[in-house]
């Protein structure tokens, strides 16, 4: 690949940001939006770049090597990019920690515009750039230490095959920022091929402004959900469908043992993806009412509430379409299929999550006693402290004839022998498949990570790249890169966390 040494030699991206479209969110008119430029940073330098991402745009790898991309991609020189290339942040209102929290929308993103690859367009935007109208006396910047986390998760969880935002790059600069303390400014460049949320619906509903509910429920049809205008009800169809993508969502959350943190209304994706990556966390030692969110206290989006909260979500952007689902009218045969809609989300989430258990335990077969296993398995692991990840990847070591091999998994548990009682259910389970311990173990690594981002990790490469240190960012992004392979270079990521890692909180503050 061609390393480009200055800015005349860069590539002309000045047409990679496309002319906006009949059916892009810019065409939808300034109540949805307000353009402004982004605030420039002193001195911007590259922390992280993700090459994977950036294919995703059509860019070169090395393009990150040019001072020039960490100009634009800072936000000091977006007018070059194109003359089109606009920023505007969005408006939208929503429900935060329960409570309706009026408008709030993009107060620290700017949106630069989409650019079409291989026939897939995708939205570029900018956190961290800035104030905008809808900052609500916020400084608009991002620090380096939310920037970090953000960006290594974004693609850690793509990795993992969960339906993600992803991240493009970070640039940091020294320009200092208050939070609970003075820290630096970064910026971070996500991409998506829609960040609208359900908070955006919320907004216009709370407005009384059906036009433009159904004005954006147009947009995202044409866009994300073509299949739906073939419905009788094109915006009841459109709701089905988005309560299915999230059950799926939350299913494939809670089988990897991850905990979003802040699941406002304002912070679900109408695609089902996972958005807005602030007080995350990957459970170690393994408890049904683990809180990631140190701004939690009332513990609403602890891990076993998460699919309760999504539900919740979902029915308030079930009343968000409301007016346009039924038209203005009060209609009981409308209501009640909204209400199936909704209700549609429990089904789906046992299904899927059932699913995935049985994958991540090796089993092909159904049985009618899977549930009660897999409760069993949970039960025990919460009151023993068990560490989700290495549990479900030590499992794949299981024999199914003898216990021999039962060390690896039980010596994770403080009661060895209540892991044990469990794990001879589970040799039972298994003698009713049909394939073999090798086979069934290739199979559960495919699906059962070796790595995940644990807190511990990102905070060593933070704490590094306040020193200027960013190799240990590099270092964790190839490690995620393949959270199911057995690398032996990279054990060491894949150990219970140190002591100290339990003292570690992470807050709404970023």
């Amino acid at each position: 690949m061609p390393f480009y040494s200055n800015a005349s030699e860069l590539p002309d991206l000045t047409n990679a940001f496309a002319q906006p479209l009949p059916d892009s969110l810019v065409s939808l008119g300034t109540d949805f939006y307000t353009r402004l430029p982004a605030a420039p940073i002193p001195a911007p330098y590259l922390i992280g770049f993700s090459e994977e991402a950036a294919a995703l745009l059509g860019f070169d790898a090395q393009l990150a090597r040019n001072p020039a991309f960490i100009e634009w991609f800072a936000g000091n020189q977006t007018h070059l990019l194109a003359p089109h290339a606009q920023p505007f942040a969005t408006v939208y209102s929503g429900h935060q920690f329960g409570v309706w929290a009026g408008q709030l929308g993009d107060g620290r993103a700017l949106m630069l515009g989409e650019i079409e690859h291989q026939h897939t367009r995708y939205e570029v935007q900018l956190k961290g750039a800035g104030p905008t109208p809808y900052a609500r006396m916020g400084d608009g910047r991002a620090v380096l230490r939310s920037s970090i986390r953000e960006f290594l998760c974004s693609e850690a969880m793509h990795h993992l095959g969960v339906p993600t935002t992803r991240a493009l790059c970070v640039i940091g600069s020294d320009l200092p920022v208050r939070r609970e303390q003075i820290e630096t400014a970064a910026v971070a460049t996500r991409i998506a091929p829609s960040f609208v949320r359900f908070g955006h619906f919320e907004h216009f509903y709370a407005c009384n402004r059906a036009d433009l509910i159904a004005q954006l429920a147009d947009h995202v049809i044409a866009r994300h959900y073509p299949e739906c205008q073939e419905a009788a009800n094109p915006y009841l169809a459109l709701f089905k469908e988005v309560t299915l993508r999230t059950a799926d969502l939350l299913a494939h959350w809670q089988s990897i043992g991850f905990c979003h943190g802040v699941m406002n209304t304002d912070n679900m994706s109408i695609l089902g993806l996972t958005i807005d990556y602030g007080p995350y966390g990957f459970i170690d030692e393994f408890n049904f009412n683990h809180i990631c969110n140190h701004s939690d206290h009332a513990g609403r989006y602890a891990y076993q509430q998460q699919p309760h909260v999504a539900y919740w979500n979902l029915a308030c952007l079930a009343r968000a379409l409301l007016p346009i689902i039924d038209k203005g009218q009060i209609d009981p045969c409308t209501l009640e299929e909204v209400q199936q809609a909704l209700d549609a989300f429990k089904t789906r989430f046992a299904e899927a999550f059932r699913t995935r258990m049985r994958s991540k335990l090796g089993l092909t077969h159904t049985h009618e006693d899977d549930d009660k296993l897999i409760e069993h398995l949970f039960k025990t692991m919460h009151e023993n402290h068990a560490d989700f990840t290495l549990t479900f990847r030590q499992l794949a070591q299981i024999s199914s004839h003898h216990s021999k091999s039962d060390t690896s998994v039980s010596a994770l548990f403080a009661d060895r022998s209540a892991c044990q009682a469990w794990l001879c259910d589970y040799r039972t389970r298994l003698s009713i498949e049909s394939r073999d311990d090798i086979e069934r173990a290739v199979a559960m690594n495919r699906v059962n990570p070796k790595y995940v981002l644990r807190n511990y990790l990102v905070e060593n490469a933070i704490q590094r790249a306040k020193q200027k240190d960013f190799s240990e960012v590099e270092q964790l992004l190839n490690v995620l890169r393949h959270p199911f392979d057995e690398a032996p270079k990279y054990q060491a990521y894949a150990q219970l966390p140190p002591s100290w890692a339990s003292s570690l909180e992470v807050s709404c503050s970023s």
